[in-house]
């Protein structure tokens, strides 16, 4: 790590108490704030002296991600970048393009250490957690390069964000700042594979988020062999936990489940699943909803696809048992828009 200062992870309190440390007056708070939701390297903080600037070019952080690589599907102009980091650490995050506007996929981490065998961002296990800077300095580096705004954001790509809670509970909040990005919480997902004790402390921070469980099984042996963390917080506690967290919050939950040829997208599995959603949320009014993925076929995991027909069984079946259910359409098909494989094959090169 660095020895800067990080004043992009910074609330407009803290960045007022920041310069009246260092002798400035307090609305440079506000003015920096302002520069730094636009991008803008200190340098291009054109209404701070030149002092100031270069005052604050040698004890603070240039946090913000830069472009290492981006790829646009000719598909649906889905655009996926490899962002570089400060300490050359590389991430990835997934601009989606919408009628309803534009969703980021973003990382909450530099790799991952929850090792869900299915997906490619774990593989090499977790270097660091991502600062509260580098959370928001996705979303301000995809739509400084693309000239678009972000509408919606999704904590699903690189890393467990509840695994790094307390940078992702301040960047939440910086990016729903005024007078910075001001995206509302309403308009953010945040994905998690079943840290239950940070499900539960989540429920109590009282932001307004959509909550997903990454499931992809409805029994634990199943669960356990493709997802490790299910041999220490189990499917009862993880379910209860969701439960807990629907009363608090009155946020509905949404299910991931991403099916596996031969593992976990047959008939009796979709009628093990609907049977375990409904035990646990019967009587609480909760409407359920379950969001199909085919799998991401990934050298390493050996896992593959089943057929359209074998998907649409799968969500038939569920549907038919009183369970709302989506196949996730696949954006950036041709630019491998998953995460976690750009960034491998530039560590490998």
């Amino acid at each position: 790590m660095t020895d800067k200062i990080d004043i992009a992870s910074m609330t407009k309190d803290e960045l007022c108490s920041f310069f009246k440390s260092i002798g400035e007056p307090k609305f440079r708070a506000e003015q920096v704030f302002t520069w730094i939701s636009r991008g803008a390297s200190i340098s291009e903080m054109t209404n701070l002296s030149k002092a100031l600037r270069e005052k604050l070019s040698q004890i603070a952080l240039d946090s913000l991600p830069r472009v290492e690589k981006k790829l646009v599907s000719q598909i649906d102009g889905t655009v996926k970048y490899l962002f570089r980091l400060y300490d050359d650490a590389l991430i990835e995050s997934v601009l989606m393009k919408y009628k309803h506007g534009n969703t980021l996929c973003i990382s909450s981490q530099v790799g991952c250490r929850m090792g869900c065998r299915f997906c490619a961002s774990t593989i090499g296990g977790r270097s660091r957690d991502l600062l509260p800077s580098e959370l928001l300095g996705q979303v301000i580096a995809a739509e400084k390069d693309s000239g678009e705004r972000v509408s919606n954001i999704v904590m699903m790509g690189i890393g467990e964000p509840l695994d790094n809670y307390d940078n992702v509970i301040k960047f939440l909040k910086l990016v729903n700042s005024e007078g910075g990005l001001n995206i509302g919480y309403r308009h953010i997902s945040l994905s998690t594979c079943g840290v239950v004790p940070r499900i539960l402390e989540l429920s109590d921070e009282e932001l307004p988020i959509t909550l997903s469980i990454s499931l992809h099984a409805a029994t634990d042996e199943k669960r356990s062999e493709i997802m490790p963390i299910n041999k220490k917080y189990p499917i009862s506690e993880l379910l209860t936990a969701c439960v807990s967290y629907y009363k608090k919050t009155g946020r509905r939950i949404s299910f991931e489940y991403t099916l596996i040829s031969g593992k976990n997208d047959g008939i009796a599995d979709a009628d093990e699943l609907s049977s375990l959603l409904c035990h646990y949320f019967k009587g609480t009014g909760a409407p359920i909803h379950v969001n199909l993925i085919r799998v991401n076929e990934v050298e390493e995991t050996g896992f593959k696809k089943g057929s359209e027909e074998s998907v649409r069984r799968f969500a038939e079946r569920l549907e038919s048992r009183g369970i709302t259910a989506t196949v996730r359409r696949r954006l950036g098909a041709d630019v491998n828009a998953a995460c976690g494989q750009l960034r491998r094959s530039a560590a490998s090169t």
